[in-house]
């Protein structure tokens, strides 16, 4: 049997721009994806904290601090809004006692205030 678990997670970005003529996805500064463990093209929840929506997209590397919003997402949040990102793995019950994940933590500007690893008891 699988279980599905938060893998990674990066808490309040700012959404610093917003582009809905892009092929679609989630511009993330590059420092932020590799602390948390998100590749390029995995895809993520976002949660807007500011409006309450909830959407699935991909990641794409950002410049330094940037969070962007891209294609159809672009209509999903707007510049300033607070947002989560999430990613989570299926993972088998073998798996479960050696399975890490990653919590990021962010400051008002987008720079990494804080990582977090955990582990399932």
């Amino acid at each position: 049997m699988f279980r599905k678990f938060l893998r990674a997670k990066v808490h309040t970005a700012k959404i610093t721009d917003k582009n809905l003529n892009y092929e679609g996805s989630l511009g993330l500064d590059k420092k932020i994806m590799e602390s948390a463990g998100l590749k390029p093209f995995e895809a993520v929840w976002i949660y807007n904290l500011s409006n309450g929506k909830r959407f699935e997209t991909y990641l794409i590397e950002g410049k330094d601090g940037e969070v962007c919003l891209n294609g159809a997402a672009a209509r999903l949040g707007e510049v300033g809004d607070r947002i989560i990102v999430v990613s989570f793995a299926w993972i088998n019950e073998e798996e479960i006692e050696n399975f890490e994940g990653k919590i990021v933590f962010l400051n008002e500007d987008n720079t990494i205030k804080e990582v977090k690893t955990f582990h399932i008891k």
